[in-house]
This record gives C-alpha cells, sequence and structure tokens, in this order.
C-alpha cells in the first residue's frame, strides 16, 4: 500500500509543497494523455489514516476511483490537470508528450510545489528537487491521488469525446487497444482521435470510410 513516507522525507529537507504527479492513457491508442499533480494537506500526512484506499488507479474500479476523488479533494491542499491531444502525442512522442501534460498539470495547480514526486519520469524543464519512482503509484499517497484524478479526468474526457465519434466506442474502452477498438478501426478506419504514430494505426491498412 501506499505511503507518505516519500512526502515526509522531503518535507523534513525543507520542501513544503511536495506535489505527486502522475498520467493516464499512455499506452491508448486514441484520445488526449492526461496527468494529473496532487499535493496533500499537512493534515493528511500527519494521519495518513484520512488517505486510506487511495491507491494505484489501476487496481481499483471505477465504482470506487469515483468515491476517493471526493477524499482526494478534500484532503488535497491542490489539485491541478494537464492534458495533451492525439495530434500533439503524433507530433512529440508519447514520452515527451506526457512530459508536456505533467508540466500543464503542475502550472495548473493553486500552489506552485517546490518538490516533486513523479511516477517513473523526470521532468528536467521545472527547476525544482524530483524523485523519480518506478511505480511510485503503489509507493506514495501523492502519486496514488494524482493517478485517480488523472484516470477519472481522461475516462470523462473519453466518454465526451464519444458524443461526436459514437461509432468507435470510446466510452466503453477509453481508447484502448481492445478487440472491439480494432473491429471498429478495420471498420471505420481511424478518426482525428486517434494517434496516428501508435500500432496498430501505422503499421496497417485500412478500408473503412472513415480513414
Amino acid at each position: 500500500m501506499p505511503s507518505v513516507a516519500f512526502e515526509i522525507e522531503l518535507r523534513t529537507q525543507g520542501h513544503t509543497f511536495v506535489a505527486g504527479i502522475d498520467e493516464a492513457g499512455r499506452g491508448c491508442w486514441a484520445g488526449p494523455v492526461v496527468a494529473a499533480a496532487v499535493i496533500l494537506h499537512p493534515t493528511a500526512l500527519a494521519q495518513p489514516g484520512l488517505l486510506e484506499g487511495i491507491d494505484d488507479s489501476k487496481r481499483l474500479s471505477a465504482t470506487r476511483r469515483a468515491a476517493l476523488l471526493e477524499t482526494i479533494h478534500r484532503r488535497a491542499q491542490a489539485v491541478g490537470v494537464g492534458a495533451v491531444p492525439a495530434f500533439l502525442i503524433d507530433a512529440l512522442g508519447i514520452i515527451r508528450a506526457t512530459r508536456l501534460a505533467m508540466e500543464l498539470a503542475v502550472f495548473n495547480l493553486p500552489t506552485l510545489p517546490d518538490a516533486l514526486i513523479v511516477d517513473a519520469l523526470q521532468l528536467p524543464t521545472l527547476p525544482v528537487p524530483q524523485l523519480a519512482l518506478v511505480g511510485g503509484d503503489h509507493l506514495s499517497y501523492s502519486v496514488a491521488a494524482a493517478s485517480i484524478v488523472a484516470k477519472t479526468t481522461r475516462d470523462r474526457l473519453m466518454s465526451q469525446i464519444e458524443g461526436a465519434e459514437e461509432r468507435y466506442g470510446f466510452a466503453l474502452h477509453k481508447g484502448y487497444g481492445t478487440a472491439w477498438h480494432r473491429a471498429m478501426l478495420q471498420r471505420w478506419g481511424p478518426c482525428g482521435e486517434h494517434r496516428r504514430s501508435f500500432r496498430p494505426l501505422w503499421n496497417e491498412e485500412y478500408d473503412g470510410s472513415g480513414y
């Protein structure tokens, strides 16, 4: 389970505002990559039992994530979100696009952090101390909270995209590479929300009318 050990260690080093950062949608075939940054309130850091249940979003059901989102907003001092659309993912590459989404999430915080805990990546353009944790969304409560915010935000965006591109079933599979998604690509071809640089889009022929 996550803990607040990394946050507390950074605070003892003099960093008052420690943000956990994570992303959602990095491996999808369609839609944006979304990142979130969460600074937990000092009360929550002092009483981690208030954060019970917050974990890597991939380990939680959609219903549980929605319930925990309310907890996060009660226990957070600041929450920021950033998103990078499919066409920029194609232009920049997924790693640069993911970093950009994370940077935007930090810039959208109402309180700017003076230290970061990032899931796996480092953000070299941000001149603050950073701790890159592989599997950070299962180790740090701040990063786990960010993973839930990013996932719930992205799922909501994909459901909104479904309204314009309902034939692809984005509300169901959220842009991930499911068998149904592949079947709809075979039938209709890609739309403007698809990442043309991702498999299977760049190495397969599509005969659908949407190509």
